[in-house]
């Protein structure tokens, strides 16, 4: 496991850093992929046998149920959870063993008796206990729920710590908690039993809907990511930002936002994935002269867009689609579709301006030993590509379920991640036996690679997921709405902005998905109910507001990753990222001041909302991390006015005033050609000499 200064663990970044890195970055930059199959050696590498041999049967389990669905899907979650959460105690085990931590490794042992237990009982009788005797439960069940419960609190504590351990305890406290509060926060209070049986032996809680929904759909998105990595996805994105290199002095930079832009839309977590990806951008974008700190800022912010870039949108799509009332997922990717434009094109101005000073090789040599040929290249091209068409075509056009899509698109990875290196080897006339072998290692380490990304995030979601299902148990969502419209005043603006602050203090920096269920579950339906917003607009607001708790300071565990890797100051780190990302932090208000950004799909309206908020979130970047060449009362007058237009032209309401704030825009700028200074690109270059 790994573990910050504090002893705190971080967002899924223990499975993650834990396991042999396939796409690894040497020292000197070049990546490696030459073993697609590592083990250790002794007991670890016995316990990450069976890791390997646990997840053959557990990946074929999820194939089966959404191949087929002949079962009822909260009995399956049952058994995907109790799957799930036997692996990570595998992964988990040989460190306390090694360590001699014998408290650790007894409580890891106990936690897996208690699974197995309680996964074979409730499955077996999981109609007789959910259905039949609803309700009710027997003495020595609700004994199992209560060692089930103790087990998940255990476990969130081990996977995220002490941050993510308080939540769930303090919202199971705040159900026996409620006679004794006072004001809209109190309630009846719930009783013992009835929390072990919305917890643990209902088919609710940490079975319920988002455990569920893991189970069902997210799974095989993950098991994609690992695909991806393990058939060396980072390979041809490298290559592509070499290529995109000679056009654009900053390519070594953008490197880290294509990668996890297209690896962190399927990951589901922006903090495993900047441990993802980061572990080969940050290494290449210091070996160009990048500083530690704009390194790990550029990872951090690259990490969190890629939360919120369709088709998939960190799983978080998903979970949006089946919580909002009359939508479908294809109306969800619409309504992303502005906004990522907006986020993804104010990031690349951001990164050129912060990091061209500071590259010192924008050739990226040494990177490969090796060019890809034309035919090698369009191999791996299809390879890649096939299946992302895949599941927007079935998506967007067939329009089949969301299971079937990820379904289609897994499979199709593995097909062709193992016919495609044939093929190239046919071609070359290498020894197809040897290839099919490699393939095979590689398909058995995306197995485990899909096992170490899913097991961190099931075990929060149905953490959550109990947290949640007590929370609605005792109406705090009516509560909630009540203190946000008494603390606002009823005044939209105070309101939005306090839901804002709450939903980045609720997500924690907690996994896309997670912390998003929890907003959309408690604040979204104030911004509904109370203030007007449109159903969609409000749940992109807590989405967007959710997943800044992963760059804000001092929880910001995406940017911790990414120091973790850069080895450079936390906080310092933290102002480059929120520099990088301003933009970010205003577009939400976009959303619920002008909805047609989400609501109006392509019209003439949503486009042109759309244009104003993406010329705004540039007048935003331009005014913070423009290197301008005065002294600092002009630069400093200059940052000012640029910022606070760019915040009218994304924000104001009224579109006339919004012309208003560009036009101003414009006219600085125009007095920056006037001195001579209309190439920024040249001002930057000039100023890093």
């Amino acid at each position: 496991m790994v573990e910050n200064d504090d002893n705190d663990r971080t967002d899924g970044a223990s499975a993650v850093d834990d396991e042999p890195d396939v796409s690894a970055v040497d020292e000197s930059g070049v990546l490696e992929t030459d073993n697609p199959l590592s083990v250790a050696d002794g007991l670890r590498g016995k316990f990450e046998w069976a890791v390997i041999l646990g997840s053959i049967p557990f990946w074929l389990l999820v194939f089966w149920y959404s191949g087929t669905q002949m079962m009822d899907r909260s009995r399956y979650a049952v058994l995907f959870l109790g799957g799930v959460l036997l692996l990570y105690l595998l992964i988990e085990l040989p460190e306390t063993i090694e360590e001699n931590n014998h408290i650790e490794t007894v409580l890891l042992t106990l936690s897996g008796i208690v699974v197995l237990v309680a996964t074979v009982y409730l499955f077996t009788v999981f109609n007789d206990l959910v259905y039949d005797r609803a309700g009710q439960a027997y003495g020595y069940e609700l004994a199992l729920g209560l060692a089930i419960t103790l087990t998940m609190i255990y476990l969130t504590w081990r996977s995220f710590g002490a941050t993510f351990l308080i939540v769930v305890l303090g919202g199971i406290g705040y159900g026996f908690a409620g006679p004794y509060l006072g004001g809209t926060l109190s309630h009846g209070g719930l009783t013992v039993e009835r929390t072990l049986r919305i917890l643990a032996i209902s088919g609710d809680g940490f079975y319920g809907f988002l455990t569920k929904l893991v189970a069902a759909w997210i799974a095989l998105f993950l098991l994609y990511a690992g695909l991806l990595k393990a058939y060396g996805a980072f390979d041809l994105i490298l290559r592509i930002a070499v290529r995109s290199a000679k056009y654009i002095d900053s390519g070594i930079a953008q490197t880290a936002v294509l990668s996890s832009a297209v690896i962190g839309s399927v990951n589901g977590s922006q903090t495993a994935n900047a441990g993802m990806t980061g572990s080969f951008t940050i290494p290449l974008m210091k070996k160009s002269g990048i500083k530690s700190e704009t390194a790990g800022g550029i990872e951090a912010v690259a990490s969190t867009s890629g939360q919120v870039l369709p088709p998939v949108m960190g799983a978080g799509a998903f979970i949006m689609a089946s919580l909002v009332t009359g939508i479908t997922y294809g109306d969800v990717i619409i309504a992303g579709l502005i906004p990522a434009a907006i986020l993804v094109v104010s990031i690349f101005v951001a990164v050129h301006y912060v990091a061209k000073p500071q590259i010192t090789d924008p050739s990226m040599s040494g990177v490969f030993d090796e060019k890809l040929s034309r035919r090698e290249g369009l191999l791996e091209s299809i390879k890649y590509g096939v299946p992302i068409f895949i599941l927007v075509y079935q998506l967007g056009y067939v329009q089949v379920t969301v299971m079937t899509a990820a379904l289609q698109t897994a499979a199709s990875m593995i097909f062709l991640g193992i016919t495609i290196p044939l093929i190239n080897a046919k071609l070359e006339g290498d020894d197809l036996g040897s290839t099919l072998t490699h393939t095979f290692k590689q398909t058995i380490e995306g197995f485990r690679e899909g096992v170490i990304v899913v097991a961190p995030i099931t075990i929060i979601l149905a953490a959550i997921n109990g947290v949640v299902d007590i929370l609605m148990a005792t109406g705090v969502p009516t509560a909630i709405s009540l203190t946000l419209m008494d603390l606002s005043g009823g005044v939209p603006l105070i309101a939005f902005f306090l839901a804002m602050v709450i939903c980045i203090l609720l997500g924690l920096g907690m996994p896309t998905t997670a912390s998003y269920t929890v907003v959309a579950l408690l604040i979204a339906p104030t911004l509904i109910n109370q203030f007007l917003v449109p159903d969609l607009a409000a749940h992109f607001f807590v989405f967007y507001a959710a997943i800044l708790a992963g760059l804000t300071p001092p929880i910001a565990t995406c940017v911790a990753v990414a120091t973790g890797i850069a080895g450079g100051n936390f906080w310092r780190t933290c102002v480059e990222a929120i520099k990088i990302s301003a933009p970010l932090f205003v577009l939400p208000f976009a959303f619920v001041y002008h909805p047609e950004i989400i609501t109006g799909g392509f019209g003439a309206d949503a486009l042109i909302t759309g244009g104003i908020a993406l010329l705004g979130a540039i007048a935003i970047i331009h005014g913070i991390n423009y290197q301008f060449p005065y002294n600092r009362g002009a630069t400093t007058g200059l940052r000012v006015v640029f910022f606070g237009a760019g915040i009218v032209a994304m924000v104001y309401p009224d579109q006339m005033v919004q012309f208003a704030a560009l036009g101003l825009v414009v006219i600085l700028y125009g007095i920056q050609m006037t001195l001579g200074q209309s190439k920024p690109a040249e001002t930057i270059s000039e100023a890093g000499d």
